[in-house]
């Protein structure tokens, strides 16, 4: 048995220490062993992989043992006209669930065929909310009333801390008892930018500290982040004030159109939206008006790279669909999409890649990437609620297998 295996088992060095000691693959290949002795586990399959070990340790990963596999498949093309995105695209998506894939491919023919979705990034802002602690409701007043007249001397110290982000206003302002909750919202360039605004909201909250101090004011940073952000958790005021990528994305389908490929009515769509994604939502106090933002979301941000978690707030959203010049105007309003095409997950190899399918990988494509992601949630929301309106939900499952 390899001699660091023995140590590793006898507890005389820790998994994370091998990186240093053997290097990054060989700490990998050991890390995997230790795990199948002490689990009784083969792990046959999660050994292969083609990603850079020591990259991914240094960016990504720690105590790697190896890499899944999730199943890639891709939907389109998609017609998309927007302000950055401006074509036809392949949309690449990671999912075990069957028939998504399916159903998405449908919602982009169906588009592409009818002109196109339009699509417009409506806000771009990401946001940390720093918990502070006052001695009483008065102070917390004064706090507010400082940080919106001191904004500008604010603003200069947080963007010290970084070359991309800027900091574009702080609000809302929430107050809770003697405890304030800046709300601090930034532009962060094509990175996704939690780390960026983190960084920058510790500096300014402690120069917020540190200046209130010398005016008399005893308060104190409790945490760089109160949740008022609100950061990977479903929340009203993100459907509100937004959060990430804003994005709006619509087409409209003439009642022929409709008939033809969705196999329904424009009346009949708009009822089961009505029915299922608001009363169905409201009777439920669900945050989602919506069929399923997320099964799109998720298998886009597996595939591209993004930051899992927040996948949750891109199930955020309104679907629209009314019947309208005799024919039916649907759209998505996706109030809360983080997303990146540089820095965090977007550089592992095959998220790299799924990015570059649709030209979105690197600087200045983030705007590009957001209006792609909108359309293809619009595809995929009229696929289901076309499917469900013509009874045909239950049918394209049994067909496909699943």
């Amino acid at each position: 048995m390899d001699e660091m295996l023995k140590k590793l088992l006898n507890k005389e060095i820790k998994p994370y220490q091998l990186d240093k000691l053997v290097g990054y693959k060989k700490a990998t290949e050991l890390r995997r062993k230790y795990l199948e002795i002490k689990t009784n586990t083969k792990l046959e399959h999660i050994k292969h992989y083609s990603i850079d070990e020591e990259l991914a340790i240094k960016k990504n990963i720690e105590n790697m043992i190896g890499a899944i596999q999730i199943p890639l498949g891709f939907a389109g093309p998609l017609k998309v006209n927007g302000e950055y995105a401006k074509g036809e695209f392949f949309i690449p998506l990671a999912t075990t669930e069957g028939a998504l894939v399916a159903s998405v491919n449908r919602g982009c023919s169906i588009i592409t065929k009818c002109g196109g979705a339009t699509v417009r990034i409506l806000e771009d802002k990401m946001t940390r909310a720093p918990c502070f602690k006052t001695k009483s409701v008065v102070d917390c007043i004064k706090v507010k009333e400082w940080i919106i007249k001191n904004f500008d001397r604010i603003k200069e110290v947080a963007e010290s801390t970084t070359r991309h982000g800027k900091l574009i206003k702080i609000q809302p302002i929430l107050i809770a008892g003697r405890y304030i909750y800046p709300r601090f919202c930034y532009t962060t360039g094509d990175a996704m930018g939690m780390n960026m605004a983190t960084i920058a909201t510790e500096e300014a909250s402690n120069f917020i500290v540190e200046e209130l101090r010398k005016e008399g004011i005893d308060i104190e940073l409790i945490a760089v982040s109160g949740n008022a952000c609100v950061d990977k958790k479903p929340a009203g005021i993100n459907i509100i004030e937004g959060r990430g990528k804003s994005v709006v994305a619509e087409v409209f389908l003439n009642r022929e159109e409709v008939e033809r490929y969705l196999k329904t009515t424009p009346e009949r769509i708009a009822e089961v939206n009505r029915l299922k994604n608001y009363i169905g939502s409201a009777i439920s106090n669900s945050l989602g008006f919506n069929a399923h933002y997320a099964n799109i979301v998720g298998a886009i941000f597996l595939a591209t790279g993004q930051d899992e978690a927040h996948i949750v707030e891109g199930s955020l959203g309104i679907t629209i669909a009314e019947v309208d010049e005799d024919g039916l105007y649907f759209s998505v309003t996706l109030p809360d999409l983080p997303l990146a095409t540089i820095g965090g997950g977007t550089r592992v190899e095959t998220q790299r890649e799924c990015l570059e399918i649709m030209g979105c990988y690197g600087d200045n494509k983030v705007k590009k990437f957001a209006e792609i992601v909108g359309a293809a949630v619009l595809a995929g929301e009229l696929s289901l609620l076309g499917a469900l309106a013509s009874h045909h939900l239950g049918k394209a499952h049994q067909e496909l297998g699943r």
